[in-house]
C-alpha cells in the first residue's frame, strides 16, 4: 500500500511537473514565435540572400553567385591596385562602403562619449530633492519618445541657415552663416547633435537608477577624509557607475551603427556622401537600385562588425565594468 500511494503521488506530481512547464512555454511562446517570425527567419533570409543575385521577382530567377557579392561591395582588385600604388586610404576615401563605414565610425566614436558625458551630468544635476526635479526629468526623457519625424523637422528648422541656432551663434561673435545640413563639414555634426540631444535623455534615466544604488556610507567616508565634490565624483561615483556605463556603451555602440531615422529625415546621406552611413547605403542598393543580394552581403558584414564589437566589449567587462 505504501508503494503504491508513493507511486501515485510521484504520477500526480509528474502531471503536474509537465502541466507547469507547459504553462510556463505558454507565457514564452508569443515572445518565442515574435523574435522567430520578425528576427531569425529574416536574419536567416538575408545570409542565404547574401550568396545569391535577385533583383526582387520570381524566386526562380535567383542566380546563385557565392561569395561574388562580398568581393563586389569590397572591390578588392582595385582597392589592393590603388594599396600597391601608396593610395592606403582609398578605400575609405572613394569606395561607397568605405565612406559610410568611416562616418559612421565617426559618428559612433563621437557621439557615444557626448551622450554618456551629458547623460551622466544630467543624472547628477537632477539627483537631488530639489523642487521642479521631477518635471526636469520628465522635459529631458520626452524627447526619446517623441516622433522622430517631428523631431528633425524641428531641427531641420533651427539648423536652417536663419534659423535661432546660427543666429545665437553670431550673436556671440562667431560668424557662421551656413544651413548645418547643407554644409559637407557640418552636415554629420547637425546628426550628432541630434541624436545626443535625443537620447542622453533615456540613458539620464538609466544612470539615475544607478545613483539610488550607490551606498551614502561611500559619500560620508570620503567626507571625513576631506574629499571635495570633483574628488568624490571622481573616486565615488564614476567607479560605481562602471556596470552602467558598460551596459549603456554597449547599446549606444549598437544603437549608433544602425543610424538610419536621422539621417535619412535630415539629410538622406547628403550634402554629397558627408552623412552615408551603412544602413542608409544598405538601403539604397536594396531599394534603390534593386540588388538585394548585395545589400544582404552589406547587412551580414555590419552585422559582423557589430558582433566583433559586442565581443571585444564583453571580454573587457571584468576589467572595466568589475575592477
Amino acid at each position: 500500500m505504501a508503494q503504491s500511494a508513493v507511486s501515485t503521488r510521484k504520477k500526480k506530481m509528474s502531471k503536474l511537473e509537465r502541466k507547469n512547464t507547459l504553462v510556463a512555454y505558454s507565457f514564452l511562446a508569443p515572445n518565442f514565435l515574435g523574435f522567430a517570425i520578425f528576427t531569425l527567419v529574416p536574419v536567416l533570409f538575408s545570409i542565404f540572400l547574401s550568396f545569391v543575385e535577385w533583383n526582387g521577382g520570381a524566386f526562380a530567377n535567383m542566380k546563385w553567385v557565392g561569395l561574388q557579392n562580398y568581393a563586389e561591395i569590397f572591390k578588392f582588385e582595385k582597392v589592393f591596385e590603388k594599396f600597391a600604388k601608396g593610395d592606403y586610404f582609398y578605400f575609405f576615401n572613394r569606395v561607397d562602403l568605405g565612406i559610410a563605414l568611416k562616418n559612421t565610425v565617426f559618428y559612433t566614436l563621437v557621439t557615444v562619449p557626448l551622450t554618456l558625458v551629458c547623460s551622466i551630468a544630467l543624472a547628477i544635476a537632477l539627483n537631488k530633492a530639489v523642487k521642479g526635479a521631477v518635471a526636469f526629468r520628465t522635459i529631458f526623457f520626452f524627447p526619446y519618445v517623441a516622433s522622430m519625424v517631428a523631431i528633425c523637422v524641428c531641427w531641420n528648422f533651427m539648423l536652417m541657415k536663419d534659423g535661432p541656432i546660427n543666429q545665437f551663434i553670431m550673436a556671440i561673435g562667431i560668424p557662421f552663416n551656413k544651413s548645418w545640413t547643407a554644409d559637407t563639414t557640418m552636415a554629420i555634426w547637425a546628426i550628432i547633435l541630434v541624436s545626443v540631444w535625443r537620447n542622453m535623455g533615456y540613458y539620464m534615466i538609466i544612470y539615475l537608477a544607478a545613483l539610488q544604488g550607490v551606498p551614502r556610507e561611500l559619500y560620508e567616508a570620503a567626507t571625513v577624509d576631506g574629499a571635495n565634490k570633483w574628488q568624490q565624483f571622481r573616486n565615488v561615483t564614476l567607479p560605481q557607475l562602471k556596470p552602467t556605463t558598460f551596459f549603456a556603451s554597449i547599446m549606444m555602440i549598437i544603437s549608433c551603427f544602425k543610424i538610419y531615422d536621422v539621417v535619412a529625415i535630415m539629410t538622406e546621406g547628403g550634402p554629397g556622401r558627408s552623412t552615408k552611413m551603412l544602413v542608409t547605403y544598405i538601403y539604397d542598393i536594396a531599394f534603390a537600385r534593386i540588388r538585394y543580394g548585395e545589400a544582404s552581403a552589406i547587412a551580414m558584414v555590419l552585422l559582423v562588425i557589430v558582433l566583433v564589437i559586442t565581443i571585444i566589449q564583453f571580454s573587457s567587462e571584468k576589467k572595466f565594468a568589475n575592477d
